[in-house]
């Protein structure tokens, strides 16, 4: 566990350790607990621990959140599901033609005060090594980068977040506060692979097909897990006033990563 700062929360109230033992992997709840988080990356890519965060700490970081929304920076863009730029040659049957809309606003990992539980669960080892084990990798570590560590978004009225595949293997987001309407989760899984694009699905689903569609219901203080690279995924547009709010919690297979100046000028507005 970390050295807290003052005021800050233990972490076993911020977490609920009772019911999910991420403290004690060693125990059988623990290897219990470790065994369906697998089972469920493997069936669906995606896994959920609901309501992990304890309402007091979550009431905590979106207090204090919200006190600097001003400090969050705000994007805008039109892409394709890939994040590239469309060849100048491509026909208009190209995947990478077809372009979604995503606009957010994100408060980056330097205005985390101190004291907020958000920065003391990310800085706690117990969570590295419960994520490392889960996702069954030979190492894992925190993001370095001083402004995209651990960041926070916020989803105002009409913003979303469109259909698109993840550059990284796996993404670890926390749900903090839900919207009034709109805002859902919805996923693909597994709709590509290394070896097949599947774009006629991919294209479907851009087309607004939801036979395959899949959405994940995320109360505030859930803790999800999500393999993005093969599974397309988006945030549906927000209605109301009420933001949705969710961490984004950055980790590497390396020591000391950060991201390139140009990512971080693009998402964060400052390199």
């Amino acid at each position: 566990m970390p050295e807290t700062a003052p005021g800050a929360f233990p972490i076993n109230e911020i977490l609920d350790l009772e019911r999910y033992p991420v403290a004690d992997l060693e125990s059988d709840r623990g290897q219990r607990l470790l065994d369906r988080c697998r089972g469920e990356l493997r069936a669906d890519g995606a896994c959920q621990l609901d309501r992990l965060l304890l309402p007091g700490a979550v009431r905590a970081v979106v207090d204090q959140a919200l006190g600097l929304k001003a400090m969050a920076f705000r994007t805008e863009a039109v892409h394709n599901v890939y994040f590239v730029d469309l060849p100048p040659h491509a026909g208009e049957d190209d995947l990478r033609a077809i372009t979604v809309r995503s606009a957010k606003r994100a408060l980056s990992w330097m205005h985390i005060d101190a004291a907020s539980p958000l920065r003391t669960l990310y800085e706690w080892d117990g969570l590295v090594s419960f994520l490392r084990e889960v996702l069954e990798l030979p190492s894992l570590y925190r993001d370095a980068d001083p402004v995209g560590a651990c960041s926070v978004m916020f989803y105002d009225e009409s913003d979303e977040l469109g259909w698109h595949f993840d550059n990284s293997e796996f993404a670890v987001t926390l749900m903090l506060q839900a919207c009034e309407t709109g805002g859902l989760y919805e996923y693909v899984p597994a709709i590509r692979s290394a070896e097949d694009e599947n774009a006629d699905d991919v294209r479907a689903v851009l087309a607004g097909n939801r036979q395959l569609v899949r959405s994940l219901d995320i109360e505030p203080g859930t803790l999800t897990l999500f393999r993005g690279r093969y599974s397309l995924h988006r945030v549906t547009p927000v209605v109301g006033h009420t933001a949705r709010l969710n961490a984004v919690l950055t980790y590497a297979s390396v020591p000391d990563h950060q991201l390139e100046p140009l990512t971080r000028e693009l998402f964060y507005g400052t390199r």
